[in-house]
Order: structure tokens, then C-alpha cells, then sequence
């Protein structure tokens, strides 16, 4: 492989190729990929969503181990165990949430580009300013309720129907996730503010300078 790169280079640009396309294909050959957008952007976090990331990991290992589990004793005994299914649906919450979370972080949930798009830059910061702070007003909303009813079950002692454990064990990870999500949309409109300060600032600078 070291060889026909040597090769190529030796070679210089084909016959017949103009020198800007030679370069555009040596830099395809030689496959210069840049550095990822998510890694160069978890450098700017205080909690990096590198933690969202590996919860999500242990949640699909865990997911995966069960049903392979689930199948392999279902085959050799033509019987399933009976807290799976319970345990795999609450399981596929929890990557749902973490999920989430670090979508937020990153500032990767579904928008309209359309009209996010469409703008100036100081546009579309308080978009996105006004976006999170939505996010934050909903989770925290889903975090109050999921709080209440993790109360309500562990008052009256409610029970999972599946395997019978308290039921507060599993709804208790809504309002924690959910509190989780807010903290991120938060940071997510601070740094959006910051950065629509700043461009404020650019642009009365341009402005003295002007005059």
C-alpha cells in the first residue's frame, strides 16, 4: 500500500489533468478525513457528553446479553424468563433519555433546517436560544410528573407485574434523566448566548472601525 502511494506521488499529477484536479484527487487518495465534528466539540464541555455516550454503550450490551440469553434458554427449553421483556422496555427507556441527553448537548435534535437555516448567523443563534430553553421547559415539566409519580408508587407500595418489584425502581430514572436533559439544555442556550454576545460585540467593532 506504501508502495503505490510512493508511486503515485512519484508519478505527479497524470497527463492531461489539470494541477487543481490532481490535487482535489491526491487528497482522495491519500484519504485525508478531518477530525470528527462531535470530538472536536466535546473539548468545549465542562461534563463532557462522553458520559451519555458510554451509559448508552452499557445499555446496549446489557440489551443485547439479555435477548441473546432469552433465546438461547427459550431454544434448548421452549421456556423464557419472565423478567426480560419488563426489564428490556425499561432498558430501551433509558437509552431513549441518555440518548436524548446527548443529543441535546450537541445540539443534534431534529429542527426544520428550512427555517433554522435561513438568516443571519445572530438569527439563528436565538433560534437556537429559544429552542432550548423549550427543551428545558419540557423536561423540566416531564421531571416534576415523573417525580410525583415515583412518590405515588413508593407510598403505596406498587409492584412491577412482570417480576414484582417496586415499581418506583424503574419510574424513578425519569425525573433523574429528565433533570439530566434540562442541565444540558441549559449549557446548550448559555453558550448560544455567549456566542451571540459576542457577535453583537464583533459587530459594533466593525461599526467604530468603520467610522
Amino acid at each position: 500500500m506504501d508502495q503505490e502511494e510512493q508511486a503515485r506521488r512519484n508519478a505527479g499529477p497524470q497527463k492531461g489533468v489539470q494541477p487543481h484536479l490532481a490535487g482535489s484527487q491526491h487528497l482522495i487518495d491519500s484519504a485525508v478525513v478531518p477530525e470528527a465534528v462531535d470530538e472536536a466539540k466535546d473539548k468545549d464541555f465542562r461534563v463532557s457528553p462522553r458520559i451519555e455516550d458510554w451509559i448508552g454503550v452499557g445499555v446496549m450490551v446489557l440489551l443485547v446479553a439479555i435477548t441473546f440469553t432469552n433465546v438461547i434458554v427459550r431454544y434448548f427449553t421452549d421456556e423464557s424468563f419472565a423478567w426480560t421483556e419488563e426489564f428490556s422496555v425499561f432498558l430501551m427507556i433509558v437509552l431513549a433519555l441518555v440518548a436524548g441527553s446527548a443529543a441535546v448537548a450537541r445540539d443534534r435534535n431534529i429542527r426544520i433546517e428550512f427555517f433554522f437555516e435561513r438568516g443571519s448567523e445572530a438569527r439563528q443563534r436565538r433560534l437556537a436560544i429559544l429552542s432550548a430553553l423549550g427543551v428545558a421547559v419540557m423536561f423540566l415539566a416531564l421531571a416534576v410528573l415523573g417525580a410525583r409519580v415515583t412518590w405515588d408508587e413508593y407510598a403505596f407500595g406498587e409492584t412491577s407485574p412482570g417480576i414484582g418489584v417496586p415499581s418506583w425502581w424503574y419510574s424513578i430514572w425519569l425525573p433523574v434523566f429528565s433533570l439530566a436533559i434540562v442541565l444540558r439544555a441549559l449549557g446548550l442556550m448559555a453558550r448560544n448566548v455567549r456566542a451571540l454576545r459576542q457577535l453583537h460585540a464583533e459587530g459594533r467593532e466593525r461599526g467604530g472601525r468603520a467610522q
